[in-house]
């Protein structure tokens, strides 16, 4: 974490609390991924260590429900439900998006690592990575599904985490991003962790049983430059436990 996090910076990690699930039904990014990852940042010289997200539902329901928001304070982070005075409409120059409510704290943070879970989603097949980003902004985000391919990497290529770490302990198979039934989640045992936000995600279709070409959002990003889909070719370094 070292490498990522420096003394005295302000971190913000972003995980996925979108949903008012528990952790075992797999909508939700586990909370001892997150936990890990506070204390490591702290480990790290990190002066503070935030962890939010703009969920769907309530965040009063999701932050606790998830695991996430007692794991995380536990860990020494602050989580705090999103002030929606501090979105601010900013300039994100993108093909799409020319402009967005985006997270103002967020921005000004020091370091952002985004921290999805891999499931399945009904509109764009899988929701990883670059689509965990959408956690950051307002508006009506509804309107952005029009154009999911586009969207998505112009809030990749604005906001560049500067670690991407993909939760697939458990992932859901189908019926996402929402979930809920267990017949619906298989255990993966796997944490992918990357600066190439095209590279994980792109890693992280495999473990849906898709490719990266079946996923817009990662075509798209690829097309930019924003990474490579062809993660072979990084040479990833895998560690069994």
């Amino acid at each position: 974490m070292g490498r990522f996090v420096s003394k005295g910076n302000v971190v913000w990690i972003k995980p996925d609390i979108g949903w008012d699930r528990r952790p075992e039904q797999a909508a939700t990014t586990n909370p001892d991924v997150v936990a890990t990852l506070v204390a490591l940042c702290y480990q790290a010289g990190a002066k503070k260590v935030l962890v939010s997200d703009n969920p769907c539902n309530p965040a009063r329901l999701s932050y606790p429900r998830s695991g996430i928001q007692p794991a995380a304070e536990k860990a020494g982070a602050e989580v705090p439900f999103l002030d929606e005075r501090k979105f601010r409409k900013m300039s994100l120059n993108g093909k799409v998006l020319k402009e967005w409510e985006v997270y103002q704290d967020i921005v000004e943070a020091d370091r952002l690592i985004n921290v999805p879970i891999a499931k399945n989603h009904n509109l764009c097949l899988a929701t990883l990575g670059m689509k965990n980003l959408m956690g950051v902004i307002g508006g009506a985000r509804n309107r952005l599904h029009q154009d999911l391919g586009g969207t998505v990497a112009d809030l990749a290529a604005f906001l560049k985490p500067r670690l991407v770490v993909l939760d697939a302990i458990r992932v859901l198979t189908a019926n996402g991003p929402t979930g809920g039934n267990l017949a619906d989640v298989q255990r993966r045992d796997t944490v992918v962790a990357g600066v190439d936000q095209v590279a994980v995600d792109s890693f992280g279709t495999t473990l849906l049983g898709l490719k990266p070409q079946d996923i817009n959002y990662i075509v798209e990003a690829s097309n930019r430059k924003l990474g490579t889909m062809d993660y072979e070719s990084l040479k990833p370094r895998r560690a069994e436990l």
